[in-house]
C-alpha cells in the first residue's frame, strides 16, 4: 500500500512538474504559429478590387513598416500606422467608411482589422499585399526620395548657425 502511495505521489508530481514546465515556456506563445487566427475576412484580389472601384467610401490601413512599403509596395493612397500604435490612432481614423486593412500575408492586418471592428468602424476585411500580389494584382512601389548631401558651399555661406549663448 505504501509503495502505491508514492507511485501516485510521484505520478501527481510529474504531472505538475511537466504542467510547470510546459507553462514556463512563453517562448511558444508568443510564436506567429501560436497567435490565434484573426476573426476578420481575408479578402480575395477580386473582392479587394470591388472596394477599390469606390475609392471615396474606402479607407486602406496599412500597419507595415515603411520599409516593408518601399521593399514590397502597396496601394496607392493610404493611412499608414505601425500595429503598435493603431489603438492611439483612432481618433484619426473617420468611421463613415469602409476599412481595409492591410500588412505582407494579413497576419497582423488580421489583429489590426479585429480592433477596429471591436471598436465600432465598419471593417470589409483584411488584404495580404504580397498575397494579393500573388493573384496578380497590382502594387505601387514606392522609392524614398534621397535628400541630397549639403554642398560646401552652403556649408560655409553659413547655413549651419552656431549657437549663442544669452
Amino acid at each position: 500500500m505504501k509503495f502505491r502511495s508514492l507511485l501516485v505521489l510521484a505520478t501527481a508530481l510529474g504531472a505538475t512538474v511537466g504542467a510547470t514546465a510546459y507553462a514556463a515556456e512563453p517562448a511558444a506563445a508568443n510564436t506567429p504559429a501560436a497567435r490565434p487566427k484573426a476573426l476578420a475576412h481575408e479578402l480575395s484580389r477580386a473582392e479587394f478590387e470591388q472596394l477599390l472601384a469606390k475609392p471615396d467610401q474606402l479607407l486602406i490601413i496599412d500597419v507595415r513598416r515603411p520599409d516593408e512599403l518601399t521593399r514590397v509596395g502597396g496601394f496607392p493612397a493610404y493611412f499608414s500606422v505601425q500595429i503598435k500604435e493603431l489603438e492611439n490612432s483612432l481618433d484619426w481614423i473617420p468611421k463613415g467608411r469602409t476599412i481595409v486593412t492591410v500588412s505582407n500575408h494579413a497576419s497582423r492586418s488580421g489583429r489590426a482589422a479585429d480592433l477596429l471592428a471591436a471598436k465600432g468602424f465598419k471593417v470589409a476585411g483584411t488584404v495580404g499585399a504580397q498575397t494579393f500580389e500573388e493573384q496578380g494584382g497590382k502594387l505601387t512601389k514606392f522609392e524614398i526620395p534621397v535628400r541630397p548631401a549639403p554642398s560646401a558651399a552652403a556649408a560655409a555661406s553659413g547655413a549651419a548657425k552656431p549657437a549663442t549663448a544669452n
